[in-house]
């Protein structure tokens, strides 16, 4: 007899959810949420392979979609590292989250997927996370010699060196920054909330109103 396979809802609910992860995590959970509709699980940073390893192996959440960095930098430990989760058989989706300073090192997971390689690698280059364990880290959308990690909040918009084609060293060579101009200052009081000034034309408006 055939075996019968069931396809996957095409929508699952998220109630009893959290409360069966987190039982079975146990003290693997600092905190947990549910909040626009997913539910978010922030992990103890050392216990994070062995907490994903339950979730894949023990909850059918098989795979490792995507991992992104979030940086506070007012909070001790700025980043926050998310692991996004999909179970293919329940369709359903979960995200896990992890803390770490810029000293610290999070636990890489490529022991359960192969593609957190890149992941990890990618989490790094724009916030300078490490990773313990990853055999490859390495830059990966940066360039060789990048200076400081772009998706930081206090990396400045310019950057710190630009590049272009010399033509006297037939090469591309890198240069400090150098703005043609100093970023202007705006002032977006308007003389209607209580300026000392009038802008240029607006006497032309109360001249048309005294008419």
């Amino acid at each position: 007899m055939a075996e019968v396979l069931h396809a996957a809802p095409k929508w699952s609910s998220n109630d009893g959810v959290r409360d069966t992860l987190c039982a079975a995590l146990g003290d693997m959970v600092v905190s947990s949420k549910e909040e626009h509709g997913e539910i978010v699980l922030t992990i103890a940073r050392d216990r994070i392979e062995d907490a994903l390893r339950l979730l894949r192996d023990g909850h059918e959440y098989q795979q490792l979609m995507e991992m992104a960095g979030v940086d506070y930098p007012s909070r001790v430990e700025r980043f926050e590292v998310v692991y996004m989760l999909l179970s293919v058989t329940k369709n359903h989706r979960l995200l896990c989250k992890v803390t770490a300073s810029e000293e610290t090192q999070v636990p890489t997971v490529t022991t359960l997927w192969p593609n957190a390689g890149w992941l990890e690698r990618e989490v790094y280059d724009m916030y300078g996370v490490l990773f313990a364990g990853n055999p490859d880290l390495r830059r990966i959308l940066t360039d060789y010699g990048f200076e400081g990690h772009p998706f930081r909040k206090d990396f400045p918009l310019t950057g710190y060196v630009e590049l272009r084609y010399s033509e006297e060293d037939k090469r591309v060579v890198y240069e400090p920054v150098q703005l043609a101009q100093d970023l202007r200052q705006f002032d977006f009081m308007s003389p209607w909330e209580g300026a000392e000034y009038v802008l240029p034309g607006d006497e032309k408006a109360a001249e048309g109103g005294a008419k």
